[in-house]
């Protein structure tokens, strides 16, 4: 029955395979993006601050990992502010665009792929970097050493940052404004921000789908990690 409702879900509303599709395209376009230049950014921070010691280490520690818990309407807040008229970037002309959301998911998936990915670099044993510099090893080949050990927890890092920015609503909701044109095609509108849409619209076999969609890409994600750690711990 779920099935053949929402089945008849997509019939009888106008436009609603583009409608659907262009919404998941949007979705994976910006949460994809966000995190692929986060997990560029954040890998070689959580890796200096893993290896380095330094005065405050503590407190940047702290401080990721409070951002990891950071409102995420405050960073929509924030990103909108720097996009607009008045900001720094008002310019580029960036307010309601798929760049600003991306820009929003960039700050949100930061600090989880950063906080989780140090986790998984300082837990791998001091013995493991003594060997790779007993070998003759540079630092980066020391650092190449460490990734490798901490592979899986660094693909859960980047699998947390991923949940993060696909499942967000607030900061894409300010920064994106939920766009979406006449012929059903979606400009910045995109899972999450199209599920609360269509839920108070009364459209509820249209959001049980797109939530149904949700989960099916998070799940994925999932077992592609869960994939990638097996076969990392086959010898």
């Amino acid at each position: 029955m779920a099935t053949e409702a929402l089945a008849l879900a997509l019939v009888e509303l106008p436009f609603e395979s583009q409608y659907i599709t262009s919404i998941v395209r949007v979705s994976l376009y910006v949460s994809l993006i966000a995190v692929a230049l986060s997990t560029v950014f954040s890998l070689p921070v959580a890796i200096v601050i893993g290896f380095k010691e330094f005065p405050g280490k503590g407190l940047v520690t702290a401080l990721i990992n409070t951002g990891m818990g950071f409102p995420s309407v405050v960073v929509g807040l924030l990103v909108l502010f720097l996009v607009s008229n008045q900001g720094p970037l008002g310019s580029l002309d960036l307010v309601f665009t798929p760049e600003a959301m991306i820009m929003s998911q960039f700050v949100l998936a930061t600090p989880v792929i950063t906080g989780v990915s140090l986790a998984a670099v300082t837990s791998v044993e001091q013995n493991v970097r003594d060997a790779a510099y007993v070998m003759g090893g540079t630092r980066v080949d020391v650092a190449l050493v460490v990734i490798k050990e901490a592979r899986f927890g660094i693909a859960t890092a980047v699998l947390a940052g991923f949940g993060r920015a696909i499942s967000e609503v607030g900061s894409v909701l300010i920064v994106g404004g939920n766009i979406a044109y006449a012929d059903g095609e979606a400009y910045t509108r995109n899972i999450t921000t199209a599920i609360q849409l269509e839920a108070r619209q009364g459209r509820f076999e249209t959001a049980l789908f797109l939530g149904a969609i949700l989960v099916a890409l998070v799940l994925l994600v999932n077992w592609l990690v869960g994939r990638l750690g097996g076969g990392g711990r086959t010898r």
